[in-house]
């Protein structure tokens, strides 16, 4: 919990700096989102690498080694903005989203010693550790940083990606030093032969034959491509309104307040109520969020921080009950590689979702990624609805049924 707050810092700045960055270095809007999006791209290709590690030696190494490869790529961001060059800014912000894929999996170290009954709670509190780090990162970033850096004669959004490389160094010596003991080794998922562990098609068979486990990540899935759909444009839409970047920055960190500060409920509510039925809510939120960020003109406000504040909301409710239940779906055995399997699916999603986001917004506007975004959202809730509706046919055709 206390790893997660400076790299969870280190992450939002270095996400909520990148559009504005790659815009600034290519003059172009679509260019820029493309860098956001690099981000995502580069947890989804981290995400299976990191879980077979971890799966072979621990969650301390596998989160240490993620936060040292996220500071390499912090420090080639930084560069990037020195010399100007996008390809260096594009490869730097891969390295961060090894970042995000660690801060993602380190929720899965909470639940390695809970049993199902408060996996969820579990989860919710660590993604609620991160709230404090994930909200001040763009405001430090885009603030305090990019001043020391212009008042050192430095390119300004040169400082939020220094600030990065500190964070995500200071997130992995922490791991390093204090995750003693190990919890996965304790929960029995590490000291496998490499034969009991499935491979990545083995998983992918796993993975479709888990009704439970395909609904967990169509929840995590929703969430990921509405938060990083909308998101991802949402600072190239405010600056077409003439905002500073200073309030970019205060959206961001409001939407992130959406997404983390409230978890600890969403996961007593899944361990309360099914992960089924929170999957459901967050599915409803997602759309409403999105609906009010499309309908609000670049030069407001108020209608974008109430839209990403309810995606945010929406995105808690997602990973915390889809998590749970994809940790519950499977033994210890191969349970690492799942979690790792739908990290995979649910940032690849995020990914397209990124590059989808920059065309429509070209090509249509904002408002129309805004509305497409919330039908999405809706997935979850209307699987949770058919399966519902499934199971009360099967009921009533039972012999025992009314």
């Amino acid at each position: 919990m206390i790893a997660i707050l400076p790299a969870g810092a280190a992450m939002s700045a270095g996400y909520s700096s990148a559009a504005v960055l790659g815009e600034d270095i290519t003059g172009s809007a679509w260019q820029g989102g493309m860098a956001a999006v690099a981000m995502t791209t580069g947890a989804a290709l981290a995400a299976v690498p990191l879980a077979r590690l971890m799966a072979a030696r621990g969650r301390r190494p596998g989160i240490t080694v993620g936060y040292l490869i996220a500071g390499a790529g912090a420090a080639l961001a930084a560069v990037s903005a020195l010399v100007e060059w996008y390809p260096l800014l594009v490869l730097g912000i891969l390295g961060i989203g090894t970042g995000n894929a660690t801060n993602l999996a380190a929720r899965y170290a909470a639940a390695d010693l809970t049993d199902s009954d408060g996996r969820a709670k579990a989860i919710g509190g660590l993604v609620w550790a991160s709230t404090f780090g994930t909200v001040l990162g763009p405001t430090l970033g885009l603030g305090p940083a990019q001043w020391a850096a212009d008042v050192s004669g430095l390119p300004p959004l040169f400082g939020p990606y220094l600030l990065c490389l500190v964070l995500f160094g200071g997130a992995a010596l922490i791991i390093w030093r204090y995750l003693v003991p190990d919890p996965l080794v304790l929960a029995g998922g590490v000291g496998l032969s490499v034969e009991s562990r499935p491979n990545f098609l083995a998983s992918i068979r796993l993975l479709a034959a888990s009704s439970s486990g395909r609904i967990a990540v169509l929840g995590m899935v929703a969430g990921h491509v509405v938060m990083v759909g909308v998101m991802t444009m949402t600072p190239l839409h405010m600056k077409d309104g003439n905002h500073d970047l200073q309030i970019i920055g205060f959206v961001i960190s409001l939407h992130i307040i959406g997404m983390y500060a409230f978890s600890p409920v969403a996961g007593w509510l899944s361990d309360r109520l099914g992960s089924r039925q929170v999957l459901a809510i967050g599915g409803l939120l997602l759309c409403v969020g999105a609906e009010f960020s499309s309908r609000t003109e670049p030069h407001h406000s108020i209608g974008i921080y109430t839209g990403l504040f309810l995606i945010g909301l929406g995105w808690s409710c997602g990973i915390i009950a889809g998590s749970a239940m994809l940790t519950d779906s499977f033994p210890a055995e191969t349970r690492v590689q799942m979690q790792g399997l739908a990290d995979l699916v649910m940032t690849a999603s995020g990914a397209l979702a990124g590059v989808v986001s920059g065309v429509v917004v070209t090509w249509v506007g904002f408002r129309a990624l805004g509305h497409w975004s919330g039908v999405l959202g809706l997935a979850p809730t209307v699987a949770v609805l058919l399966l519902s509706l499934d199971r009360s046919r099967w009921a009533a055709s039972s012999p025992g049924g009314n």
